[in-house]
């Protein structure tokens, strides 16, 4: 029974963490609560892997969590782990994590606020995007739909190493998840192909190259008939996925603030939490306080790639194609390797 592993076997050759590795979800196949068998199914995969000469992101905790991805089926996730490897290396994502200067952030975030900000009342980082005031045609005159994806991935890239590292060593236990809020208002009926086209490219990309970050999901200030439309399309998703979307409408306040602090919640979403400069460009939370935040593994040795062109800011859009920086592939590339992305995980 998994309960009878209340503490994750650790490989010293690929495991050195220097955070919590129990995970306080007791259920099968989280780490601490894993199987004799699923533990063997770790080793198989690992074992695979390294046969195909893969030697890095290795440790048991990744493992795990491609593992979960597909049920534990150790072909299918030895196919997700080399597609997203694949991913890694034509987006230059080693590179881009340690050199991406995303300096017209200021700028796009008056269109459309991206943002990690404090913890939730678990302990996980809080990760907020506001859609209603999206206007690509306006964006890409700052910025191009590339940058944001490189972006974006950077982001994914600091959410596992600092944020969750440190604050899993405030909590005590790991943790290897986040709390979402999507604020869909002002997403009217004009808006929803425009916005459509890069929301689902960018969750398609979390879902094929970072599986298991999902802790809860809300949806607020839903419009009218979207909960109908959710209604339907929950009956295609996994059960425990369902679990974790909440959708709500205007009077959301009182459910979100069951599960985040009001000290954490930026104002405008019913909290008290009001940041010098604002909430959106403070990245507040525990991988800045020193008590708790450690450098990321990634900060230790440089990447070795072609220079990334950081001022080239200005080129493309969806409609056109982005003008791509070095090795990194457009955002038509990236559809067709997505076109058959899973569900929400």
């Amino acid at each position: 029974m998994a309960s009878d592993n209340p503490s994750m076997k650790l490989d010293p050759k690929y495991d050195q963490y220097d955070f919590p590795t129990t995970s306080p979800n007791k259920q099968s196949g989280h780490p601490g609560h894993t199987t004799p068998e699923q533990d063997a199914q770790v080793f198989q995969l690992r074992m695979k892997l390294e046969s195909a000469g893969y030697t890095e992101r290795l440790d048991t905790l990744t493992l795990l969590r491609f593992l979960r991805a597909r049920k534990f089926d150790v072909d299918l996730s030895e196919k997700m782990f080399v597609d997203c490897e694949k991913w890694r290396k034509e987006f230059n994502l080693d590179y881009l994590v340690r050199n991406f200067d995303y300096s017209e952030k200021e700028q796009v975030f008056e269109y459309y606020p991206q943002y990690y900000h404090k913890t939730d009342k678990d302990g996980r980082p809080v990760y907020i995007e506001q859609l209603g005031g999206i206007d690509l045609t306006a964006m890409y005159k700052i910025t191009t739909s590339d940058r944001m994806l490189q972006n974006l991935a950077v982001e994914y890239e600091k959410l596992a190493d600092p944020r969750l590292p440190a604050c899993s060593r405030k909590a005590g236990s790991l943790l290897e998840t986040c709390c979402t809020i999507m604020d869909l208002k002002g997403v009217g009926v004009g808006k929803v192909s425009s916005v459509y086209s890069y929301v689902k490219l960018a969750s398609a990309i979390s879902q094929n190259y970072y599986p298991e970050r999902l802790g809860r999901l809300y949806l607020i200030n839903a419009p009218w008939g979207f909960s109908t439309v959710f209604s339907v399309v929950k009956g295609w998703l996994d059960p425990i996925t369902v679990e974790k979307i909440h959708v709500l409408g205007g009077g959301y306040q009182k459910e979100l603030l069951a599960q985040v602090p009001a000290e954490n919640l930026p104002k405008i979403f019913g909290g008290t939490c009001d940041c010098p400069g604002g909430c959106a460009l403070s990245d507040e939370g525990p991988w800045t306080d020193p008590e708790w935040a450690k450098p990321a593994k990634w900060q230790e040795a440089p990447a070795k790639a072609e220079a990334i062109d950081n001022e080239a800011v200005n080129q493309g859009t969806i409609q056109d194609g982005a003008k791509s920086t070095a090795a990194v592939p457009t955002i038509e590339d990236t559809t067709d390797e997505i076109k058959a992305a899973p569900a929400l995980e």
